[in-house]
């Protein structure tokens, strides 16, 4: 039996991973949950699988979630950044499924690392803000990630069994989004709803956003040269609208693996939790028939700034590409409350990074500092008083957090 201790199940991925989890309970039980103010329902999963611990975002959220639980089932409420960390570094959890939404799960997936803990990593942002510092930690501990996003996960797939000297390139997939097909001047005219419909995943509202901007994968492209240690030179970006090739491997031979399966975040959510066994999902695989073909085109990366705004950062590196994240959650979060148009996302990005003075070779506190720099930066862009803390919260969580 395998404890997770699932940050973020609220989300999308987090959500999903319950529903694996609770598909094969002689296999999953679950340690530990945490939300952010989605409590009714973080009440309801609490309820179905029944914790050791729960955690919110602040102490009023933990007494509401309190009386919604009662005295039903033996429950610890852990509130704020002390709470989060409390989940990350739980004895009783085998697994640590990091599923936060942005910068908010940095701390905790270190804190899960530092405890030892293997992660499952879903929160990109972990790698885009801190790769080396999360790796390095991770070497130092021992401690596996497994990728849970889609091309990620068929990275870290089509790389088993294989030589790392024989790799060639990595083509990293991206459905385009939404908008692949509107032209420049249609896109100052997307509303959120427009942007929200994605057109091959259920995602949540910021990486919905995200991949309508490209930015999402500009944010892989980070994580994926951290995670699986090659310069920025050997991943390749692909525009593959149909989502069935989640990603690809080419070697110097000329051989290119590809991972191919449905749209459906519980694929490599599986995986992740149960590598190196794959479970009867009860999923179809591709009917390449009815398919019929597999398309694929080039990022336009004038309609698309954002993607090209994540390269640059991440050739740069330093503290750039922090910057670069915090200013696109808050750019994104103003959007989404219809602050700001689309493009202006990119814009604000763009502003917020020209601004900013990279320190090399940073520490933690240097990336936390250049994120609530770049939160300011970017409130001060969008002229909005404050971040929404549902998209975010690590450099500004009210207080340090308890229990009630």
């Amino acid at each position: 039996m395998k404890r997770l201790s699932i940050l973020g199940s609220t989300g999308s991925v987090g959500r999903n991973a319950l529903r694996v989890a609770e598909q094969f309970p002689e296999r999953f039980s679950v340690a530990a949950l945490t939300a952010g103010r989605n409590i009714g329902l973080l009440a309801e999963q609490v309820m179905r699988v029944t914790p050791e611990v729960a955690v919110v975002l602040d102490e009023n959220l933990a007494g509401q979630l309190k009386k919604m639980v009662g005295g039903a089932i033996p429950l610890k409420i852990l509130y704020g950044s002390d709470g989060y960390r409390a989940a990350a570094e739980l004895t009783s959890a085998d697994l640590v499924v990091s599923a936060m939404v942005g910068s908010a799960g940095l701390l905790p997936t270190m804190a899960a690392i530092e405890a030892g803990k293997p992660v499952a990593l879903a929160n990109k942002e972990s790698l885009v803000m801190a790769g080396e510092l999360v790796m390095g930690a991770a070497r130092k501990k021992g401690v596996s990630i497994i990728p849970i996003d889609s091309e990620h996960s068929a990275i870290f797939q089509c790389l088993a069994g294989n030589r790392r000297q024989d790799l060639k390139q990595i083509i990293l997939t991206a459905s385009g989004g939404p908008l692949l097909d509107k032209s420049a001047e249609d896109l100052d005219a997307i509303t959120p709803e427009m942007a929200l419909c994605h057109p091959t995943w259920k995602m949540g509202p910021k990486i919905t956003i995200d991949s309508a901007t490209l930015m999402n994968k500009g944010l892989e492209v980070i994580e994926a040269k951290w995670l699986f240690g090659v310069p920025q030179e050997l991943i390749q970006v692909m525009i593959h609208p149909e989502s069935v090739i989640h990603s690809m491997v080419v070697y110097r031979d000329g051989a290119v693996m590809a991972q191919l399966s449905l749209p459906d975040m519980r694929v490599p959510i599986a995986y992740a939790l149960s590598y190196p066994e794959r479970l009867s999902l009860g999923l179809p695989h591709p009917d390449f028939i009815d398919i019929g073909s597999l398309t694929f085109r080039e990022p336009d990366l004038e309609k698309f700034p954002c993607l090209a705004l994540a390269l640059e950062a991440c050739r740069i590196g330093m503290t750039l590409p922090a910057v670069l994240s915090a200013a696109n959650e808050v750019a994104v979060a103003a959007f989404l409350n219809d602050h700001i148009g689309l493009r202006r996302i990119a814009q604000v990005v763009e502003q917020v990074m020209t601004k900013h003075k990279p320190v090399p070779d940073p520490g933690l506190s240097d990336i936390l500092s250049a994120t609530a720099w770049a939160r300011r930066a970017a409130e001060e862009a969008t002229r909005l008083p404050s971040p929404p803390t549902v998209y975010s919260l690590s450099a500004s969580e009210p207080g340090k957090g308890g229990q009630v």
